[in-house]
């Protein structure tokens, strides 16, 4: 027998390859087939099953494409009902792989259809529990995400997911491994330990999900802090529900080369949004007009899913020469499959032909140190609220990335604002959006928070209610 966990870390997601005896099982497959395809090759293995926890949110399962070119069936737990072929299982049921049987235990809370998997080794011995998005490491999944489709409370989920949790999983064994399909970083959780593997015993100690002494105490704990889901969560969940097109399309696509006469004549035909995934620094000295700086070297799925939200919304690409494949994946995992092509011979391409540019004013720490002036100077902090409150710039105002389409309307364009996140990352994502809908008076800080730290600006955890953006 053998278990690997295949974690993606943009997307804090783990999927699972299990082999046994010349037959293999995968739990909550990424998108794109090819890394599972030839392991299984490798391997000389068949893929008898394809495990689903449940319904993900947060990304698009690989679940369709694998099934359709292994033939092996793709198995839910109890409450799924996708429209497509699968074996819906029973609680309890027991699956055979090879010499290991893999138990079905129905755990609802996070969705109504989540389903935990208990393998037993070749000696019958409960080893490894996939846990999906109803137990992580250090945490718990949210119960806030399927309240509408359940026609619940988030309180009422919450109970559900007391139920499974106290019930099902901690009478297990301490020794029994815990793979869950998110670690720290994602959005499904809010406490998530860096790790992405632990004993079930560690967890009943360390977890604060499983050390409530009632239900009524859980479900308050669970639900503290919630902050709203990002837009695209309800979309990705259709598609892993509803179907969806093929990832070698996507790519074929999305891989087409477009001259700067044709990106220029695609993006102006079509309304596609133009996204560029270079490096903060890169984009800021030059960038196709109206162009969004989301770059791949980072969170980039997942911040590409908060801040354009319509999965549908066509895209064009500009990147490193090499990293479009790359770029068009990374898309597909959350399901944005509408992308036209890209720039051919990247962002140079553009300025050799003559084309028009835009940059982002983006200064240092230190010159921002020089030019600020508590009380009097406009400080935009982009940080998670979290971030800001632990400390920030004296005076400055809590404006999370996340919220940005709230508060961009408040701004007044008359007055110079700074804008600055904890490395550069996300105020350059936020420099992009404001430009693209006509806001330049701002300067970019380079470093962001943990450069301006080494100056001598004042700061403080002090939380100045007026200077703290209402996340509504």
């Amino acid at each position: 027998m053998n278990i690997e966990q295949i974690y993606t870390g943009c997307l804090a997601q783990g999927a699972y390859y299990i082999t046994s005896n010349g037959e293999a099982a995968i739990i909550d497959p990424l998108r794109e087939t090819k890394p599972y395809l030839e392991r299984l090759e490798k391997d000389d293995v068949k893929l008898k099953y394809i495990f689903e926890t449940h319904f993900h949110a947060d990304f698009v399962s690989g679940h369709l494409d694998l099934s359709k070119k292994t033939g092996a069936p793709i198995v839910y737990g109890p409450k799924a009902n996708p429209e497509f072929d699968f074996v819906s299982a029973k609680d309890n049921q027991i699956f055979e792989v090879g010499d290991i049987t893999i138990k079905v235990l129905h755990t609802p809370g996070h969705t109504m259809e989540s389903t935990s998997y208990l393998l037993m080794d070749e000696n019958g011995k409960e080893t490894a529990l996939f846990s999906g998005d109803t137990l992580f490491l250090g945490d718990v999944g949210r119960p806030d995400l399927a309240q509408k489709a359940a026609s619940m409370t988030q309180e009422e989920l919450a109970g559900l997911l007391y139920d499974s949790l106290y019930n099902k999983i901690l009478p297990l064994a301490d020794d029994i491994m815990v793979y869950p399909a998110h670690g720290a970083g994602s959005a499904c959780g809010k406490n998530m330990m860096k790790e992405t593997q632990d004993t079930l015993g560690n967890q009943k100690k360390v977890n604060y999900a499983l050390n409530q002494p009632d239900k009524e105490s859980f479900v308050k704990a669970v639900t503290d802090g919630l902050t709203p889901p990002p837009g695209y969560f309800g979309m990705n969940v259709a598609m892993n529900k509803k179907g969806y097109g093929s990832f070698d399309e996507v790519l074929e696509k999305g891989m087409k080369a477009l001259t700067p006469d044709e990106f220029e004549t695609v993006a102006e035909t079509t309304g596609a949004l133009i996204l560029d995934t270079r490096d903060a620094g890169d984009f800021a000295k030059g960038f196709v007009p109206n162009s969004i700086n989301i770059g791949l070297d980072g969170d980039f799925a997942p911040w590409v899913g908060a801040m354009i939200m319509d999965v549908k919304q066509p895209l064009l690409l500009v990147t490193y020469e090499g990293e479009e494949e790359e770029a068009v994946t990374r898309l597909s995992r959350v399901g944005f499959d509408a992308v036209a092509g890209y720039l051919k011979g990247s962002i140079k391409s553009w300025k050799d032909a003559g084309k028009e540019t835009d940059n982002v004013n983006r200064i240092t720490a230190e010159e921002f140190f020089g030019k600020l002036k508590v009380g009097e100077t406009n400080v935009f902090d982009v940080r998670k609220e979290s971030e800001y409150t632990a400390e920030h710039v004296e005076e400055a105002y809590s404006k999370p990335l996340d919220f940005i389409n709230d508060w961009v309307k408040d701004i007044n364009p008359d007055e110079h604002f700074f804008v600055h996140c904890a490395g550069g990352y996300r105020s350059m994502i936020a420099s992009s959006i404001l430009q693209s809908r006509g806001y330049r008076n701002f300067s970019e800080v380079e470093g962001g928070f943990d450069a301006i730290a080494k100056t001598g600006a004042p700061k403080t955890d002090f939380l100045c209610p007026t200077k703290v953006m209402k996340q509504s």
